[in-house]
């Protein structure tokens, strides 16, 4: 069996955009005026708004399970090129720059910008305009700046993000709607898991 279409509506006669090239997850949801671009991952359960201003992901980047993105009227919510959202994140007005990460569970507010290759921690909340110099951390409930990244902490982030455009290549080849079996088999295959790791193991390598 395939996958189902993800769940797409026009409102006001505004049709989202999906790149041929970009992979959203069938239960995913976009309404109006969100644009997905080339490469970009879109997972299980998230939902891009577009009813009142733009949402909108550009190339190679992810948003992944049960996120949200949403905004303001007459405001846009922007992840660029080959940004990173974690599991659960709410994107609100906000603009995510190139090559940024968002960590799972954060919020990130309306005015709020995040510079490139900057990284926001997870379960961080970000205020409405707060700004992330770029290639730095932030993290806490309200969020503030805690120090630089190293060079280390944003290759690691730029392989995790390398692995989700891999991952939109792997759903376009394989993901299949399927029964499930009723038992485990013998010799049960190996995923391509990647080479990436958690950025804790990498410390002292």
């Amino acid at each position: 069996m395939s996958p189902t279409r993800p769940k797409v509506y026009a409102i006001d006669g505004v049709v989202p955009v999906v790149h041929p090239s970009a992979f959203v997850h069938p239960t995913a949801v976009l309404i109006g005026d969100a644009v997905v671009g080339p490469g970009c991952y879109v997972g299980p359960g998230a939902c891009m708004r577009g009813d009142f201003g733009r949402v909108a992901m550009k190339r190679g980047s992810n948003l992944q399970d049960n996120c949200v993105m949403h905004a303001f009227p007459g405001m846009d919510c922007v992840i660029e090129e080959d940004g990173h959202i974690g599991h659960g994140a709410v994107l609100h007005g906000c603009i995510v720059g190139r090559d940024a990460l968002v960590g799972m569970n954060s919020v990130v507010m309306d005015g709020a910008v995040l510079g490139e290759s900057s990284m926001v921690a997870a379960m961080a909340f970000v205020k409405a305009g707060f700004e992330l110099p770029a290639r730095t951390l932030c993290a806490g409930t309200p969020a503030k700046i805690m120090r630089e990244l190293s060079a280390e902490e944003i290759a690691w982030k730029r392989d995790g993000t390398a692995d989700y455009q891999r991952l939109v290549a792997r759903c376009h080849a394989t993901l299949a709607l399927v029964d499930p079996l009723t038992e485990e088999e013998a010799e049960r295959p190996a995923l391509d898991a990647g080479e990436s790791v958690p950025l804790f193991q990498t410390k002292g390598r």
